[in-house]
């Protein structure tokens, strides 16, 4: 019985450390990566679809991302949903692709993006010590029903503790790994 509520500890932090990676993707660094503009949404013929389900992206140089659309009547749309958005990045259309110009961050930016990182991280932490908050109630409350003795429940306790441990230092990694990328000239 311990071992599933570990396990399903295990799994919702798991799903935090991947949704805080999917929000990292979203952050802006100095480099051009295609996932910057991949969720973007394109109004296309009455539909808004997401930028990678009507386009090939790719960031073949260090500061540019190419998008080429399978269809070549999308890049209007696409160029428009590119000035709606707050991405603040200009497209230049040449009929066939879509090139986007990456400028350098300033230092400022650079530090502004590093706090939004660092709030999303926190978030994140506050997410895995709720996961750790709830899988301790769950282990206390099958000790008063009397499926786990005190034994076992302080050990899984301090399972639990030991999960909660390895993943905060996981979110540490990943905080300075975003870090360095975003500082980084």
């Amino acid at each position: 019985m311990y071992e599933e509520i570990k396990k399903k500890v295990r799994q919702r932090m798991d799903k935090s450390v991947e949704s805080l990676n999917e929000d990292f993707k979203k952050i802006r660094s100095g480099r051009a990566s295609t996932s910057l503009v991949e969720g973007l949404m394109v109004e296309y013929y009455g539909n808004r679809i997401p930028l990678r389900q009507i386009a090939g992206i790719s960031a073949p140089e260090p500061r540019l991302v190419v998008i080429q659309p399978w269809d070549k009547g999308a890049l209007p749309f696409i160029e428009k949903a590119f000035h709606k958005s707050d991405l603040m990045l200009n497209p230049s259309n040449d009929g066939k692709v879509i090139r986007i110009s990456i400028p350098p961050l300033t230092e400022e930016r650079r530090k502004e993006l590093v706090k939004i990182a660092k709030g999303k991280t926190e978030d994140t932490r506050v997410a895995i010590r709720n996961i750790r908050r709830d899988g301790n109630e769950e282990v206390k409350e099958a000790e008063k029903k009397d499926h786990i003795s005190k034994d076992d429940s302080k050990k899984v306790l301090i399972d639990i503790q030991k999960i909660t441990d390895e993943y905060i230092d996981e979110l540490n990694k990943l905080m300075e790994i975003k870090e360095t990328e975003i500082m980084e000239i």
